[in-house]
C-alpha cells in the first residue's frame, strides 16, 4: 500500500481524500435536500440540517485545501493513452471541479448571515463580523450585508448548487465509466484499487 502518489496510481491518501470529498458533497446535498423537502421552517429538525449542511460545507472547504496541497505535492499518475484532445477536456473538466469545491464552501459561507452556534461543529465568526467584510463590502463597495447576501447566496445555490456542481460531477462520474466500461484502461482502477 502506497500512501503517495506514483506514476502508475493514487496513492491512499489521496483516494482516501476523493472519495471523502465525494461523500462530502452528497452529505451537503442530502441535508440541504431533506431540510427543503422534508422540514418546516423554525422547526429544530429544520435548524438541525441546516446545521448539518453548514458544518459539512466548512469541512469540504478544509478538505479541498489539503486535497490541493497534496496534489501539489505529489506526483500524478501517468495519463492514460489518449488524443491531445481528450487531454485537455479532461484537464478542463478536473479543473472545472476543483474550482466548485473551492466556490461552494466560499459562497457558502460568505453569502449566509446565520450566526456561530449554527456551526455546531465548529466555532465560527459570522462572514459579517469579520475585519474582510468590513474592508471589502461595507468600506469597499459600501453597502449592506442583506444587500451583499442577496446575489453570493443566488450564486451558491441556484448557479454552482442547482445545477453546475450536478453537470460537473455527472460528467466525471460518466467520463470514469466510459473509460472502464468502453475504453478499458486504467482511468477509475487508478483512484480505487492498486491492480
Amino acid at each position: 500500500m502506497n500512501f503517495k502518489n506514483t506514476t502508475r496510481d493514487y496513492g491512499t491518501i489521496a483516494k482516501w481524500l476523493h472519495w471523502l470529498t465525494a461523500a462530502l458533497f452528497l452529505a451537503a446535498y442530502i441535508s440541504v435536500y431533506y431540510r427543503h423537502w422534508f422540514t418546516q421552517e423554525q422547526t429544530s429538525e429544520n435548524w438541525t440540517a441546516l446545521q448539518i449542511h453548514l458544518s459539512v460545507g466548512v469541512s469540504l472547504g478544509v478538505l479541498v485545501v489539503l486535497r490541493i496541497l497534496w496534489r501539489v505535492l505529489n506526483v500524478n499518475p501517468d495519463l492514460e493513452p489518449g488524443s491531445k484532445f481528450q487531454h485537455k477536456i479532461a484537464h478542463a473538466g478536473h479543473v472545472a471541479l476543483y474550482l466548485i469545491m473551492i466556490l461552494m464552501p466560499i459562497t457558502g459561507y460568505i453569502g449566509t448571515s446565520v450566526n456561530t452556534e449554527f456551526y455546531f461543529m465548529f466555532d465560527i465568526t459570522k462572514f459579517d463580523d469579520t475585519w474582510l467584510y468590513k474592508f471589502l463590502i461595507e468600506d469597499g463597495l459600501g453597502i449592506t450585508f442583506k444587500t451583499f447576501e442577496k446575489p453570493i447566496d443566488f450564486i451558491h445555490k441556484n448557479v454552482l448548487g442547482a445545477w453546475l456542481a450536478w453537470l460537473l460531477i455527472l460528467g466525471h462520474a460518466l467520463a470514469a465509466l466510459y473509460h472502464h466500461k468502453v475504453v478499458r484502461d486504467r482511468t477509475l482502477l487508478k483512484m480505487t484499487s492498486s491492480k
